[in-house]
């Protein structure tokens, strides 16, 4: 059986990278090692530091972290002195090691989701190289370039927060499922090499969806046992499916994720009822955290998230109807990871707090569907698969035209809206894409390696140019500058009408939460405001000034007595 697989490689290999050879799109090229080398450095880890915290949750992630760090205390995770339990421990950990490497900053912090989303793709690469008979190498070689240049993927690798841990780890554990669940047929493989390969992939799969429990609980379990029950519920493969609950990969996901849960517990009493039952259980059936949306939300979240791959989605369809006419749908591969990509959406389409980073674990699915779609579409080298990728080309264009009615709209205040800087953004994705969509009409494989070396280079160009720009409108960093004061020293600053995100980010930056300022305790110091807020002070008669500007969206203003 072996034999017989080898020789039908062998024999098809000519003419599935034929179109590659001629492009020298091949894994052994030098060139194409440093274009991948390349998409990994620039999506997941350049210029990690060049934006300050933003948003509500960076700043907070960020700073538990810090506090695990200093106290020593890898338990119980506080913020501002306090225990608290919204997420688990595993970004905290990863971040506080990172800390205690790098040193306090933004980098840092971010590391641990950019090796997270590192590790997502090289996973990805093995199941589409494993699936896959004849276009596993080209799928995986395409997983490589579509996944980390997805605007999700990119988006969230960049972040510091537990998403792309998580993500991550439930991808290795789904990776490692699909090996145990998935007979792959023809494999040449002696009886204890296979009894060996099987081992370490229960183990893998405990020990993975162990640490996507460390990083954002039970949900993990969830995930991956509805994907799973549903690929059986649609095969009828109940066997199949049962060995993931093997006693190995029990072992290996209790002594991943089991001490943890059972130290913090018994430290901490409300840990249960906090975290299992507010974070977990009311954030899903209830309201409570003010997230509610529509319930088709994450389409389209998902559709933007995978851009701009987002048009080989019909490909996908394409390839899923004529399995299901040809009566092979329940053989396929595909079949898995579709039930992978879709049981998160359902599963929180139906929850009654959604936020983007809810359905990050359908990415890795839906890439690795994306990039099999690829492969498949360059080798048929039909009017369909040409209309596809003139199509990606015509997204980046379309992605042009965005940014620059975007841009136009900004404030002329905001460097970004200068004419020169909309010209310099807009040009380059309406030229770059339509080569690649004029590529797309003959060569396939070229025009998918340009859009992701387009893609690249406005990361780049992101990075370097325009999140320096924006750092002062959307991050409180340079405002925190503006004190001149050792941190956790600032006894006197306090805040006023500030947004919590800004909030958050202060006392991340100044190392101390914040007190509000109202008249009652009013005292000669310094308060961090808005333009409306320092307004109202003004109207309140009380005796200040503006400080520094360095951001409009947080002014330092000295109250006098």
């Amino acid at each position: 059986m072996g034999n017989a697989r080898l020789t039908a490689v062998i024999e098809h290999a000519p003419t599935q990278t034929a179109e590659a050879g001629r492009w020298g799109f091949d894994l052994r090229s030098l060139w194409y090692v440093l274009l991948f080398l390349a998409v990994f450095y620039v999506c997941f880890f350049s210029h990690l530091g060049a934006l300050g915290v933003v948003g509500p949750d960076e700043p907070r992630y960020a700073s538990v972290a810090r506090e695990m760090a200093e106290s020593g205390d890898w338990v119980t995770p506080h913020l501002y002195g306090k225990p608290w339990f919204e997420k688990p421990v595993l970004f905290y950990w990863a971040a506080a090691l990172a800390y205690r490497k790098f040193g306090v900053n933004e980098f840092a912090a971010r590391l641990p989701s950019a090796l997270a989303a590192a590790l997502a793709a090289l996973a990805l690469a093995w199941a589409a190289w494993k699936a896959w008979q004849f276009e596993g190498l080209a799928a995986a070689r395409y997983a490589l370039l579509i996944f980390p240049t997805c605007v999700a993927t990119f988006g969230f690798a960049r972040a510091a927060g537990p998403d792309t841990l998580f993500a991550a780890a439930l991808t290795a554990a789904m990776v490692a499922g699909f090996t145990l669940v998935w007979r792959v047929r023809a494999q040449a493989r002696s009886e204890r090499r296979a009894w060996t390969a099987g081992r370490v992939a229960l183990v893998s799969f405990g020990v993975f969806l162990g640490l996507a429990t460390l990083a954002k609980g039970p949900a993990a379990i969830v995930l991956a046992g509805g994907s799973v029950g549903l690929w059986a519920i649609l095969t009828r493969r109940w066997r199949a499916a049962l060995r993931l609950a093997h006693p190995l990969a029990i072992i290996g996901f209790a002594v991943t994720a089991l001490p943890w849960y059972a130290l913090c517990a018994a430290r901490n009493p409300e840990f249960v009822r906090t975290f299992l039952f507010t974070h977990n259980l009311e954030r899903y059936l209830t309201p409570i955290f003010q997230h509610r949306q529509p319930f088709w939300f994450y389409a389209p979240v998902l559709l933007l998230g995978l851009l701009p791959w987002t048009v080989l989605l019909i490909g996908v369809a394409r390839d899923a109807i004529q399995l299901l006419q040809e009566k092979r749908w329940a053989d396929s591969p595909g079949l898995f990871f579709g039930c992978w990509a879709l049981f998160p959406v359902v599963f929180f389409s139906f929850s009654q707090s959604k936020l983007p980073g809810y359905v990050l674990p359908a990415v890795p699915p839906l890439a690795l569907l994306l990039a099999r779609s690829a492969a498949h579409l360059i080798e048929d080298k039909g009017r369909f698969a040409s209309n596809l990728f003139v199509g990606i080309g015509l997204t980046l264009v379309a992605l042009g035209a965005a940014a620059s009615f975007w841009l136009g709209r900004l404030p002329l205040r905001f460097i970004l809206a200068k004419p020169h800087q909309v010209v310099a953004w807009v040009v380059p994705l309406f030229l770059g894409g339509l080569a690649i969509a004029v590529l797309g009409l003959r060569r396939p494989a070229a025009a998918l390696l340009a859009a992701a070396a387009l893609m690249t280079g406005l990361v780049e160009a992101a990075n370097q140019r325009a999140l320096p720009r924006l750092d002062k409108y959307v991050s409180p960093r340079v405002a925190a500058r503006a004190v001149q004061i050792p941190p956790g020293t600032a006894e006197n600053i306090s805040v006023y009408r500030l947004r919590r995100a800004w909030r958050y980010g202060l006392n991340f930056y100044l190392h101390q939460e914040l007190p509000d300022w109202t008249p009652r305790s009013a005292r000669p110091g310094w308060v961090y405001t808005n333009e409306e807020g320092f307004a109202e002070l003004q109207r309140q008669g009380v005796k200040c000034f503006v400080a520094a500007r360095g951001s409009p969206q947080a002014l330092l203003v000295r109250v006098e007595s």
